[in-house]
């Protein structure tokens, strides 16, 4: 259809002597197409955007589109939309495999005869490198100096490549390592929340709008931008030009309103929100908050609770830009003209201050409710009480079976209180400890429920001053009272970006935290991402001999199983004063509200309350020490790097110079034997189960990110090419070398394969020899037999953070489908994206319900005429003895775009064959 239908909303706006286009919203409302106050703030811009493109585009995108787009209403319609972000932002553990990616559709180009310039971004990029730091130092003034040199030993191959990448493509920005965290970088400097931008050579104003290749990218909801997380696989379309075509989402608006009461953070705040929309159910759908109570927030607390959009579920979570959020973006050293814009921009199209449209659901929240809280020990929505922690972990052990209900060893006997670390086997009871010799010659004793990382780390938090300054003022009262934390706790500072470190010594308040070991470590996500680093050799020792539950604590935002250190058996979630006060407890199994956090020299207790700053102390702090001066100096050569980034000598050209001996970036094989023609997709004959798996397999179990050992698949490959353990680094940093994640994928130490009663792993059952093996030898082993393989699991298969890997690696292990009870949004689309298909069980069905145990021949039909969106399938499973169960799956491919995806192989597949078509032709 003609774009000419809205051709009038296309509309120049004057200011400041300066023409503008833009894509005007009222004009839709003068149309009678949509009552704008009714529809929720996020569709308005999705809206916009459909718009806007319908009138540059008028193919990919056209007035249909716009119509769609304006049909939202509670009762959600049942359309689509083609949405184009205005900016991709990617961190480096998927920005790696990005840049591998794009170099990959250049020399396939290349191969074909196509000039290689051909695959260039179509929109503007920025990588920020953050995910690699790891604490091997800590505690001392030299230990960021000492991560850094040793980030950059381990990575810089990978480092070469991203540079390379920054100078052979346009518009592909990169924020060198040591700057911050992404989301915070976005935050702070990235987010305009308006562009004012030039687009086939006019002008043009517009919302900002992005995704990100990061689980956690809806902070920047927090300033009111809509974006999201997506696999790497969606952002790299993206990159090239390729629409998002999503279904019309539900809505939740959350009314909020109250106060929060003293002593409640911004991080409780959170932890009861995503506990509670957990329960509501928000998978899929953007969430928007409206109220009185949202002008109680700062933004900072706002983009925290912004954050954590993944744990609640939901796509996005947004607030509304209003008078707070442009004193934010003045406070952090955006330009006043800039700001001036945003506003006039947004109040033209309606889109300024306090909203309260219409919405599928709305939830009802009291600020006046929350309470100090932590969530673990390994799902970040489980919420629990501060005061409920000392019930909460003997419970926990006796649940697990480490302990007997009262307190006893649940097998053998403990010897004592304390037990020599040498004396291996004996399980421990609650109140037992282990004597711990460190290497330096220093006794420590550890046991159930003990400290072992207490770590200040993650975007959640620390882009927000007052949990930030409220973790130093507790340190400098703690320290003031003669606390100190226990030998055996491993501290760690990792600031979002450099200006905190400047507002804690404007404070003066980062020496307290130094010395109680809280020293900066690195700008990066650390800990959250499981770059805790090691633990003492003998600590992991007595770990292993006496099957001690040791804890952490860090101000992330998650906590999942083997995610923080593979030896530490459960981790808590909490504010960064919490971090700070269990950091000093040295243990979780306590009840700080009554019980001392420690004794003094005099050996006097003293209790929590008495360290706690109050509300007043805090934003007397906040105000003394954060100023626009500290935003603009520290990010006004955001781009530039330090020396080390200077020296790095990258490859030039616009073909990368693949190298196949490396160990960290290799050619990818999807794109080396290409045909020109779509493949399209059949039925699936006789498949085996390559892993039966339960509820809540993460992302993290599917494709780990954190340390790896030489007796795993990945660490013999290694091992084959000469390279030694502890020059392993970790499974993120190797996302560059398909070798090493097809074989990490499915691997995690703690993921548990039903087949094998109890066993945890990346173990499986090879079925027609019956042999136990790795995952990855097994699907060697079906490969080689030319047998097609499927994976069945329960309940949110694949939550978690946004791993492009965990697709890539399912689809190179040669799994053509998924079987699942439900899906977490980002891997059922990055699945999509590599080409296999995710299936969905009916509601009641399940492998357990159906009584398949992983052993049968699955045979999947209703494709021999093609994939239909949401297509109900007919899958066969035949035991080895005959018996034939039947049972009906959805296809959960949403959109005719989706379906393409699966046809080509793979979205990037798509693109490249588009594109090699046109220019040949």
């Amino acid at each position: 259809m003609s774009t000419d239908d809205f051709s009038e909303a296309i509309r120049e706006f004057e200011r400041d002597g300066e023409t503008y286009k833009m894509a005007d919203l009222t004009v839709l409302e003068e149309q009678g197409l949509c009552d704008l106050e009714k529809l929720p703030v996020s569709i308005r811009i999705l809206l916009e955007s459909v718009l806007r493109k319908a009138h540059t585009d008028g193919e990919t995108i056209d007035a249909d589109h716009v119509r769609a787009a304006a049909s939202w209403e509670p009762d959600v319609p049942d359309a689509e939309v083609p949405f184009q972000p205005s900016r991709v932002v990617l961190q480096d553990l998927t920005g790696v495999p990005a840049v591998v990616d794009l170099a990959a559709l250049r020399s396939a180009a290349d191969r074909k005869g196509v000039d290689p310039t051909a695959v260039e971004p179509e929109v503007p990029c920025d990588l920020v490198i953050d995910h690699s730091v790891q604490v091997d130092y800590f505690g001392s003034d030299e230990a960021y100096e000492r991560n850094v040199e040793l980030e950059y030993e381990r990575n810089e191959e990978r480092y070469r490549a991203i540079k390379w990448a920054q100078e052979a493509f346009e518009d592909f920005e990169v924020v060198p390592p040591g700057t911050g965290i992404v989301h915070q970088v976005n935050l702070e400097h990235l987010g305009e929340v308006v562009h004012a931008r030039e687009e086939d050579g006019e002008q043009w104003l517009l919302p900002d709008t992005l995704v990100g290749t990061d689980s956690h990218t809806p902070m920047i909801g927090g300033i009111g931008v809509v974006g999201w997380g997506v696999g790497g696989i969606e952002a790299e379309a993206a990159l090239l030009g390729q629409p998002i075509t999503m279904s019309l989402p539900e809505v939740v608006g959350v009314r909020l309103e109250g106060e929060l009461p003293e002593g409640a953070t911004a991080t409780d705040l959170v932890l009861h929100i995503t506990e509670r929309l957990r329960e509501v159910g928000v998978v899929d759908k953007f969430v928007e908050f409206f109220g009185p109570g949202v002008s109680q927030l700062s933004v900072a607390d706002r983009a925290t609770i912004s954050n954590m959009a993944p744990e609640q579920g939901s796509t996005i979570s947004m607030f509304p830009v209003d008078e707070k959020t442009l004193e934010y973006l003045e406070l952090t050293g955006r330009d006043p003209d800039h700001v001036d814009l945003v506003r006039e921009y947004l109040e033209a199209q309606g889109l300024f201050g306090e909203q309260e449209p219409e919405y599928t659901e709305v939830v009802e929240f009291d600020l006046g409710d929350v309470e100090p809280s932590l969530a673990g020990h390994k799902k970040p929505h489980s919420r629990i009480p501060m005061g409920d922690l000392d019930e909460h972990f003997p419970s926990l052990l006796e649940e697990q079976g480490v302990i007997g209900s009262g307190g006893e060893p649940a097998v053998g006997d403990g010897g004592g209180a304390t037990v020599d670390s040498s004396d291996a086997g004996p399980g421990l009871g609650l109140d037992e400890k282990v004597a711990v010799e460190l290497e330096d010659g220093r006794e420590v004793e550890i046991g159930h429920g003990d400290v072992l990382v207490s770590a200040i780390t993650s975007c959640t938090n620390t882009s927000n001053p007052s949990v930030m300054l409220a973790a130093g003022l507790l340190a400098k009262n703690a320290v003031e009272a003669g606390l100190e934390v226990p030998e055996y706790v491993k501290t760690s500072l990792a600031p979002g970006s450099r200006v905190v470190t400047e507002y804690l010594k404007e404070a003066d308040l980062l020496p307290y935290l130094e010395e109680l070991g809280y020293h900066v470590v690195g700008y990066g996500c650390t800990t959250c991402i499981g770059n805790s680093g090691p633990l003492p050799d003998p600590i992991e020792a007595a770990i292993d001999d006496h099957d001690l539950w040791t804890t952490s604590v860090l101000s992330g935002n998650r906590n999942f199983e083997a995610r923080i250190h593979p030896k530490i058996a459960a981790n808590y979630l909490a504010s960064p004063p919490l971090v700070v006060a269990y950091g000093l407890a040295g243990r979780m199994d306590v009840d700080l509200e009554e019980e001392p956090i420690g004794t003094n020299a005099e050996g006097e207790d003293v209790y929590l309350e008495d360290v706690w700053p109050d509300a007043e102390e805090i934003h007397e702090a906040i105000h003394g020490s954060v100023s626009p001066d500290l935003f603009e100096e520290k990010y006004s050569q955001v781009y530039e790097g330090d020396e080390r980034w200077e020296a790095l000598d990258a490859p030039t050209g616009d073909v990368y110079e693949w190298d196949d001996e490396s160990t960290y970036i290799r050619e990818p094989p999807f794109f080396q034997e290409f045909p020109l023609e779509k493949p399209g997709v059949d039925n699936v004959e006789d498949a085996r189960c390559l892993l039966t798996l339960g509820d809540t397999v993460t992302t993290d179990h599917i494709s780990p990110a954190g340390q790896f050992g030489e007796d795993l698949p990945a660490g013999q490959w290694l091992k084959e090419r000469g390279v030694s353990p502890h020059e392993f680094n970790t499974y993120g940093s190797r996302r560059g070398n398909h070798e090493v994640m097809m074989r990490g994928t499915f691997a995690n130490v703690r993921i548990e394969n039903e087949m094998l009663d109890g066993k945890e792993g990346g173990y499986t059952v090879h079925h027609p020899t019956g042999e136990d093996t790795t995952v990855f030898e097994a699907s060697e082993r079906y490969r080689e037999e030319g047998t097609p393989l499927v994976v069945t699991a329960g309940d949110e298969f694949g939550t978690g953070s946004s791993r492009d890997w965990a697709a890539k690696g399912t689809d190179l292990l040669g799994i053509r489908a998924t079987i699942a009870k439900s899906y977490e949004r980002i891997y059922r689309d990055n699945l999509i994206g590599m080409g296999v298909l995710p299936l969905q069980f009916e509601d009641g069905d399940g492998w357990a319900e159906l009584g398949l145990d992983g052993s049968e021949y699955f045979t999947i039909e209703g494709l021999e005429d093609g994939l239909e969106p949401n297509q109900e399938l007919e899958v066969t499973a035949e035991s080895e003895d005959g018996d034939v169960t039947e049972f009906t799956v959805t296809a959960q491919v949403d959109t005719p775009a989706a379906v393409e995806y699966v046809e080509h192989g793979g979205v990037l597949h798509m693109v490249l064959r588009e594109l090699l078509q046109e220019e040949l032709n």
